[in-house]
């Protein structure tokens, strides 16, 4: 980050062993001492890219496209609004048009990107805090089944809060080690992306103490979990299927020699597919092998390293396991399932809901549509798919989710917030309005023209419908 990062020369030394000869130690040290630049990108659930240059052009925020991913930018914002108001509490973050993403974070997805044309499921095998899994949901067009996987308990909150904002609605969240998939899931999955776990040495940018505890013997504890979540994650692949192998560490312990150990598990089974080719200048950053292993210096971004590999065949498991325990979750009655089709077509005009409409005691939720159901009841998910609304004696009553995943496609009661409406929406007030409103019922608020909230007409003002966990204080949407 500065001249202050803790750089320890033992960690140098190591480096030293393993730099291309092409780099010099010195230039990836001034690399690892400057600031980081911000990098956005665009929510393709929510918004397009050509609305995002309109917008930063009308903002006067200065962006470059990043290379490897279509959506990606580098992005400056004029110094003094920079100073008065972070990016997250802007109008473009709010309405969850745009995620702030690590340049290089980006290029686990786009090497799995063709591999998720036409596919039905996917595993993220680590996912929080969720940059990488909102961009698979944007790759998919919110199809299929993501499985998006956390082991830490906190961390899965956030990512839920994340996947909530940017409209996933084809995702079942899950809390285990990712060891757990190659018995569980065994064949299971089109694609796969395991960010794996690491030492994190290619971060030091954006934190300049994550090297503090850096030790070689810390990078092969680490490497042993990771053989043991790459191992799983082949067992999980379907044949012919495609899966992800990326760190945002440097060092070959954790990176070459994990694929190297891949390869010799499962000899004939799997197959190495190179990407020279994922973007100009993807030379580069490429080995022999064909992995690309991303230096601080050669994109001015973080360290990265991404392999990718097909599986040729199948070889099971030696410990298959099936879950215990009632599945929580039976189909909604089809009388009640008609009541509330009809409900949302007379209130907004929809389509009918595409997906499969569940119930667990008053909760209504909406399921991926998947012709595989016993995904659904493999693993004991957190939550599958979104929840959009709650029954109650005379019908149900919509959810916050149900807006911002499904809102878009309301084209009666919607009304697009102005920039002081929106500040009293995200601050838990009702909007107040010019004029009565004779509209009836409920209303899906959007801002940006992208979804984010309901409200409730009554009069001259809506009544606010976000949660109280929702709510924020301080300075929104404008620094003036």
């Amino acid at each position: 980050m500065d001249k202050h990062t803790y750089i320890p020369d033992a960690f140098l030394d190591d480096v030293a062993s393993y730099l291309p000869e092409h780099l010099q130690l010195q230039d990836f040290v001034a690399a690892c001492q400057r600031p980081l630049k911000r990098a956005v990108r665009v929510n393709t659930l929510k918004m397009s890219v050509a609305a995002f240059r309109d917008y930063c052009a009308d903002k006067q925020w200065h962006i470059t496209a990043i290379p490897w991913c279509p959506e990606g930018f580098w992005l400056t914002r004029p110094q003094e609004e920079e100073q008065a108001l972070p990016i997250g509490r802007t109008d473009i973050h709010l309405s969850g048009c745009i995620y702030v993403q690590e340049a290089s974070s980006m290029l686990p997805p786009m090497a799995l990107a063709d591999a998720l044309e036409g596919a039905e499921t996917v595993l993220d095998m680590a996912a929080a805090p969720g940059s990488k899994t909102s961009q698979l949901v944007a790759l998919l067009d919110n199809q299929g089944l993501l499985v998006a996987n956390e082991l830490s308990s906190s961390r899965l909150k956030a990512l839920s809060a994340t996947l909530k904002r940017v409209g996933a609605r084809n995702v079942g969240l899950s809390h285990f080690d990712g060891a757990v998939f190659g018995d569980y899931m065994q064949e299971s999955f089109d694609a796969i992306l395991l960010d794996a776990p690491c030492s994190g040495e290619g971060t030091v940018r954006k934190d300049p103490d994550a090297l503090k505890n850096w030790s070689l013997q810390s990078n092969i504890d680490i490497s042993d979990v990771q053989k043991t979540l790459i191992k799983s994650a082949f067992h999980a692949l379907k044949p012919g299927g495609t899966l992800v192998y990326s760190t945002c560490t440097l060092t070959p312990v954790e990176n070459h020699a994990v694929c190297a150990y891949l390869l010799a598990q499962f000899p004939g089974l799997i197959e190495i597919e190179p990407l020279h080719g994922l973007f100009p200048d993807a030379d580069k950053a490429c080995t022999e092998h064909g992995y690309l292993h991303v230096w601080p210096q050669l994109f001015d971004s973080e360290g990265f390293f991404i392999a990718r590999f097909k599986k040729l065949g199948s070889q099971s498991s030696s410990t298959p396991k099936t879950k215990k325990g009632r599945f929580p979750f039976t189909a909604m009655e089809k009388k009640a399932q008609q009541q509330l089709q009809q409900y949302v077509q007379q209130q907004f005009a929809m389509d009918k809901l595409a997906g499969r409409l569940m119930q667990r005691d008053k909760e209504v939720w909406l399921f991926p549509d998947i012709d595989d159901e016993q995904l659904f009841t493999a693993i004991k998910y957190s939550r599958i798919g979104i929840q959009i609304g709650t029954t109650h004696r005379n019908g149900v009553r919509l959810e916050h989710e149900f807006a911002t995943c499904l809102g878009q496609y309301a084209t009666r009661n919607t009304m697009a917030l102005n920039p002081q409406q929106a500040q009293q929406y995200f601050h838990g007030q009702d909007i107040r309005l010019d004029e009565p409103s004779k509209h009836k019922g409920e209303v899906i608020l959007t801002l940006n023209s992208a979804p984010v909230g309901l409200g409730k007409w009554q009069g001259q003002k809506i009544k606010n419908a976000l949660a109280r966990d929702l709510v924020m204080d301080g300075q929104l949407i404008t620094w003036v």
